[in-house]
């Protein structure tokens, strides 16, 4: 999976890298930004999603489109297809550019609309990627977790850089026996969940 990633991949990769290096600088606002998941958080992703059980594979926040690259490896392997919502219609133009350039449009379907109208359609979930404003992770999870596969994995980033902003969210998965969790140090920190 990794040792031969496509190039249209690897291209778009690197340019999403070059533009949100340059917006974290510039002086871009964060809503503007793409403030994407770093290259080591893509590879767990991908190594996760490559492991998950048969269902429906669900990003909440699109971006740009760099993680969806990254699961869209995933996809190939799998002969999976990921479901991505975004709401900003900036950030789902971008992100369609992405997936035409990496020519991924096949794995990825992108959806431009807040994902909280429609996750409870989907069943069973066996991988779910949560990465959007962090006042939603709580919503979105009560609303995934119940059609999760048996083995299937939620993951939500930015739980140690933005631990006091999602503690509640981060204590309500903790004390759920719904779920084995755990935190995984990697870029922001990333909480991974297994249904059992």
């Amino acid at each position: 999976m990794f040792g031969d990633i496509p190039q249209p991949v690897l291209n778009r990769m690197a340019f999403l890298e070059a533009v949100d290096g340059r917006d974290r600088f510039d002086g871009t606002p964060k809503m503007q930004r793409l403030r994407q998941i770093p290259a080591e958080s893509g590879r767990f992703l991908a190594f996760l999603a490559a492991s998950a059980p048969a269902g429906n594979w669900i990003e909440v926040g699109a971006s740009g489109g760099y993680s969806g690259l990254w699961l869209s490896l995933a996809c190939r392997l799998r002969n999976q297809k990921l479901m991505t919502f975004e709401v900003l219609p900036e950030k789902v133009r971008l992100a369609n550019e992405t997936f035409q350039a990496a020519e991924v449009s096949d794995l990825i379907e992108l959806v431009h609309s807040d994902a909280r109208l429609l996750l409870a359609s989907y069943h069973p979930v066996g991988f779910c990627f949560l990465d959007a404003e962090k006042d939603i992770y709580l919503e979105c999870y009560e609303q995934v977790i119940p059609n999760m596969a048996v083995g299937g994995f939620l993951v939500a980033d930015n739980v140690i850089n933005h631990q006091e902003e999602l503690k509640i969210f981060i204590d309500r998965v903790f004390n759920d026996r719904r779920v084995d969790a755990l935190i995984a140090p990697i870029g922001k920190g990333l909480l991974v969940c297994r249904k059992v």
